[in-house]
């Protein structure tokens, strides 16, 4: 039995729903709200954070990029951090780029303002944070694109964690509908490449109560 607490909202559990579908492991999802008080789910996680990762009867796991270790060294099969000392390395050094650097500069600003400020504290949100976020976003599609117009995938040859992290902030702006993609082609392709893939359905399916998703969240050729 392997059970995953999770939240739509949170980019570091939606990361960790790709590489299970990635590495195609069955588990069962617990749609976690975290900033609900639920003292069963602090017994699990006394930290009170998403994702939690239950493999068997003995393995608790917290923390994404724990998890995110073991579930490469558990099922190795396919590889999705990398298969030599250098992919491994570059693989992990844009997944951290995106996990560090971008959630602080643009997920916290936009999807923090649009859906987290809406769906969790019901309050508007600040016009300057998401004019800032915005511009910020710019920045990294033209990396993005940068890397994708010279790789098959943005860490290489074979797809990634450097992806499946991308693709796990990207796909919550891409939900409000902020993301410029026809002034990025490159940034573009690479991503419809990935929301083609049949483990990104589940991120897809995704809904908030009162906040639908921007109608070509779900769009495959957007």
């Amino acid at each position: 039995m392997r059970t995953l607490y999770h939240h739509t909202l949170s980019p570091f559990a939606r990361r960790i729903r790709l590489m299970l579908h990635e590495k195609k492991l069955p588990f069962d999802e617990v749609v976690q709200e975290t900033w609900r008080e639920d003292p069963a789910f602090l017994k699990i996680n006394p930290a009170g954070d998403v994702p939690v990762l239950i493999d068997g009867e003995s393995m608790t796991l917290t923390d994404d990029g724990v998890i995110t270790e073991y579930l490469e060294d558990a099922y190795p099969d396919p590889p999705l951090i990398g298969r030599d000392p250098i992919r491994r390395a570059e693989a992990r050094r844009l997944a951290a780029l995106f996990d560090r650097d971008f959630f602080t500069e643009v997920t916290q600003l936009i999807a923090g303002e649009l859906l987290i400020k809406r769906f969790v504290a019901q309050t508007a949100p600040d016009a300057r944070i998401l004019k800032d976020g915005r511009a910020r976003l710019l920045e990294y599609l033209r990396q993005i694109g940068w890397l994708a117009d010279r790789r098959s995938w943005l860490a290489g040859d074979d797809l990634s964690i450097a992806d499946l992290t991308a693709g796990a902030h990207l796909s919550l702006i891409d939900y409000t509908g902020n993301v410029p993609w026809d002034d990025h082609p490159e940034a573009k392709a690479w991503y419809a490449r990935l929301k083609s893939r049949p483990s990104f359905r589940c991120l897809l399916a995704d809904s908030l109560p009162g906040i639908p998703p921007a109608p070509v969240y779900a769009d495959l050729d957007f």
